[in-house]
């Protein structure tokens, strides 16, 4: 008798631990399909990478970017467009992992968990996909971009509404016709699925000033009443901090415009391993931000065993700096803010339907950066930049604030070129990232970049101070 009771309770407890995990598979099966279906091994299940009877996707403007016709997947006849929003829209191969095309595949083929892709037209919702980039900005950003033949980025978003209005990365190639890439040719095409605005860091050279001088903000309370001497070098820690160029007596302002390599390694020993890396943190720089649910890479700020003169030149983003051009974005559109940063979307209407069908909930608008005394004097002083020292007559007409920075590398590469910024125009609420990998200076290559972007950008946006 107990022999049986035994027996008897085994195969209960076998079978309450059978019907649980059916439970758990059955669960995991309703709340994942999408993502099964959007795997790429699984890509085979529709034809043409999956996309063979996938809705359209557009631009804010209606512009189609990728359709299907005939049961081919095709991309925007205009040469530029197509190549410029590669990263963002994708193409048949799926290889680029963060592109609209790979992360809502199942939702463009029309997906259902009952009906699998076979719903029957008359009760199927639309499966288009609406972005809010606009393809003439990312085509003008692009044009100046590629004819540098460098690998780099350029980003434009609304930071106020989230909105990316420009996203381009480069090197790429013609969706329509995607490579096959062999031992042969792999140098060639080294890093043309990478979306560089999200998924890569840089050495960010004089940008990184930005974090600099909000420590010293916060920190030193008589920062605009000092002066500084800078010769053009000088030893700190043993070792010489260098300047481009010899600027005499500066004030803080000063510095800032003329990007004085002297003052912000002073400050940045003066400030401490302790403040500079509690400003960075507050700021995000060793953080990933979300895009519609992917990541960005994350910067880096880490002087934990840094000597004193590796400290300095931390403070003006060299040493082991490193920064992602979204993230840069999202920290100028903050400083435009108020301080409050907003969370950028490349898909319209991205706190509806499309994102909660993937499980992407959209969090953490109004993260605050800087406080909003910090923000306002970041903005002056980025501001005096434009007036002082570059000019305002390269934006168009708009009321620009920005920063420019030359990365050096090493390893017998050039620099990287920056420029990071925003608009202060209430009908153009626009703040931005550029940079070109192995080029030079910031305003040189990112500055060309940058200014065909805003210009277009304000001009679709109907922003009425640009001429350009």
């Amino acid at each position: 008798m107990k022999r049986i009771l035994r027996r008897s309770t085994l195969i209960f407890i076998f079978t309450l631990g059978f019907i649980a995990g059916m439970g758990y598979l059955t669960f995991q099966l309703i709340m994942n399909a999408d993502d099964w279906v959007d795997q790429p091994y699984n890509a085979h299940i529709a034809g043409s990478g999956g996309l063979a009877q996938a809705g359209a996707i557009y631009d804010r403007n209606g512009e189609v970017l990728a359709q299907t016709v005939d049961g081919v997947r095709v991309y925007n006849e205009n040469d530029s467009i197509r190549k410029s929003l590669l990263h963002v829209v994708g193409d048949n191969s799926l290889n680029i992992s963060t592109a609209a095309q790979s992360m809502y595949r199942s939702q463009l083929a029309g997906y259902n968990l009952f009906w699998g892709l076979n719903m029957p037209e008359s009760l199927r919702s639309t499966n288009d996909l609406t972005l809010t980039v606009d393809a003439k900005t990312c085509a003008a950003a692009y044009d100046v971009l590629s004819s540098y033949d460098k690998k780099g980025a350029c980003v434009v978003y609304n930071y106020k509404t989230g909105e990316v209005i420009c996203s381009v990365s480069t090197k790429g190639y013609d969706p329509n016709s995607p490579p096959e890439i062999t031992e042969e040719n792999e140098s060639e095409y080294e890093g043309v699925y990478l979306d560089n605005v999200l998924s890569s860091s840089y050495t960010p050279g004089s940008i990184f000033k930005i974090v600099t001088a909000a420590a010293a903000i916060e920190n030193i309370p008589d920062i605009y009443e000092r002066t500084w001497s800078c010769d053009g070098s000088e030893d700190i820690g043993g070792s010489d901090v260098t300047c481009v160029e010899a600027h005499g007596t500066i004030n803080f302002e000063q510095a800032m415009a003329y990007s004085c390599n002297i003052v912000f390694a002073e400050l940045a020993v003066e400030l401490g391993a302790d403040k500079m890396t509690e400003t960075a943190e507050k700021i995000g720089i060793n953080m990933s931000f979300e895009v519609d649910g992917v990541k960005t890479a994350k910067g880096v700020y880490d002087v934990s065993y840094a000597n004193t003169n590796q400290l300095a030149w931390s403070g003006v983003g060299q040493y082991n700096d490193k920064v992602n051009p979204m993230q840069m974005a999202i920290i100028c559109g903050a400083i435009a803010n108020g301080g409050k940063a907003t969370e950028p979307t490349l898909v319209k209407n991205a706190t509806d339907s499309i994102l909660s069908l993937v499980g992407i909930n959209k969090s953490g608008n109004g993260r605050e950066m800087f406080s909003e005394s910090t923000a306002s004097k970041l903005d002056g002083l980025m501001r005096y930049t434009i007036t002082d020292y570059y000019g305002d007559d390269l934006f168009g007409g708009l009321t620009v604030c920005a920063k420019t920075g030359t990365g050096e590398v090493g390893e017998d590469k050039e620099p990287n070129g920056w420029m990071v910024g925003y608009s202060k125009d209430e009908d153009c609420p626009l703040a931005f990232a550029c940079v070109v990998e192995d080029s030079g200076f910031g305003f040189t290559y990112a500055g060309p970049v940058v200014e065909a972007a805003m210009i277009q950008a304000a001009k679709s946006l109907g922003a009425s101070a640009v001429t350009g």
